[in-house]
């Protein structure tokens, strides 16, 4: 008698699906077997792009809402952005915000870029429709504040990140310190988004993490001088409170437009789990930068919700993922879940402001854009026909509902 052959079996595909893969995602470099074509990868950051734009120019004639300003220390390039653009086209309502829309409009389409990126085409589609959406993104969209072009900065550095991770090297890096250069001059408190990053280097590619610091340090060093050595003028940032338990309480509504909004993309990205590289990026750039806030505001009173505007494209990833992998007919469904929750918010969010125009304060803020030798703004004429100002170049809460 002779011994059997002995045969090697191929491991289970499903086997090592079930444990290893559970959604499936390991087959390829974005992480979904989907057709990458040249048509959905332009719906993926198009669509975004276009549904952003219609929303931060509905109604875009109105009056901006008020709020507290920025001082110019906390977001120099907005302010040099608004100098040299109310120099150009005045200080009417409408070229007020036009600044901000072309900023959210770009956020969006680079949501979407970033997420087809990390993922597949179909991800990114969801991921820019879902941020567009939401009320707090077309409401920075109409301000004359510097929330857009941070939000913009921070998916620029983002993005740098994966580029450097993927093919790591000087060039790379590079790029990636010029973004976070960016990233602060936009804003200063969006740069917690280092913290992330931080993260995501030491758990996915720690061979590059003493470069990457090295890099963080030099674009973050020109923020630092401005917070140490810079002149104090006003208050840095604009005023915050310290984080008591209303306050947490409220930060949902105020980051998201509409709480139950914030709950379901809570829930969404609970199922973009596993914690694969493109989920981990998004969950280190949505949840570090509050904790850090939060822990911060615990020594000083410096939490404000919209300082954390920058984290939303992260949740709009998150839920984008969770609901690509559900059939189309139900992905579908969420996202006019999505828009009926924000409906009511966006239409509240645009009724004419009436007596919260507050036009002596944008006065004090526009005659800060305006070059010294121009004459007083509340004397002198926009370009269409009323007095400059009536309004303030800041987003505000508004009059959202849980």
């Amino acid at each position: 008698m002779t011994d059997a052959e002995t045969m090697v079996l191929p491991r289970s595909g499903l086997t090592e699906l079930g444990v290893e893969d559970p959604w499936g995602e390991d087959h390829g470099p974005g992480g979904e077997p989907e057709v990458d074509s040249a048509r959905w990868r332009l719906a993926a950051w198009l669509v975004p792009a276009l549904l952003m734009g219609g929303l931060g120019l509905l109604r875009g004639g109105g009056p901006v809402l008020p709020g507290a300003a920025e001082t110019e220390s906390a977001a120099p390039l907005f302010h040099l952005i608004m100098r040299t653009w109310v120099g150009a086209f005045g200080t009417s309502d409408l070229a007020l915000r036009v600044p901000s829309t072309v900023a959210a409009v770009a956020a969006a389409a680079m949501v979407g870029a970033l997420a087809t990126r990390l993922y597949a085409p179909r991800v990114g589609l969801l991921a820019g429709v879902i941020f567009a959406l939401l009320p707090t993104s077309a409401l920075s969209a109409q301000q004359a504040q510097p929330y857009p072009l941070a939000v913009l900065a921070a998916v620029f550095a983002t993005w740098c990140l994966v580029r450097a991770t993927d093919r790591p090297g000087p060039g790379p890096l590079a790029v990636y310190g010029a973004a976070v250069l960016i990233l602060g001059s936009c804003h200063l408190v969006a740069l917690l988004l280092v913290v992330g990053h931080g993260w995501v280097v030491l758990a996915f590619r720690r061979s590059m993490a003493g470069w990457w610091l090295l890099v963080t340090a030099v674009g973050v060093s020109p923020a630092a001088a401005t917070v140490l050595l810079g002149p104090g003028r006003g208050t840095w940032p604009a005023p915050g409170v310290a984080a008591g338990s209303a306050e947490l309480a409220a930060a949902p509504r105020e980051l998201f437009g509409v709480a139950a909004l914030g709950a379901v993309l809570f829930l969404l990205a609970l199922f973009s789990l596993p914690l694969r590289r493109g989920a981990a990026v998004c969950t280190a750039w949505a949840v570090l930068p509050p904790v850090v806030l939060l822990l911060a505001a615990q020594a000083a009173p410096v939490w404000q919700p919209r300082y954390l505007l920058f984290t939303l494209p992260a949740w709009a990833i998150l839920g984008a993922v969770a609901l690509s992998r559900v059939r189309a007919g139900w992905a579908a469904a969420a996202l006019v879940a999505i828009a009926v929750l924000a409906v009511s918010v966006h239409l509240d969010l645009r009724e004419p402001a009436g007596p919260q125009r507050a036009g002596g304060r944008l006065a004090r803020i526009v005659e800060d854009w305006t070059r010294p030798a121009d004459p007083p703004v509340a004397a002198r004429p926009a370009p269409n026909g009323r007095a400059g100002g009536g309004a303030t170049p800041s987003i505000v809460a508004g009059p959202a509902r849980s």
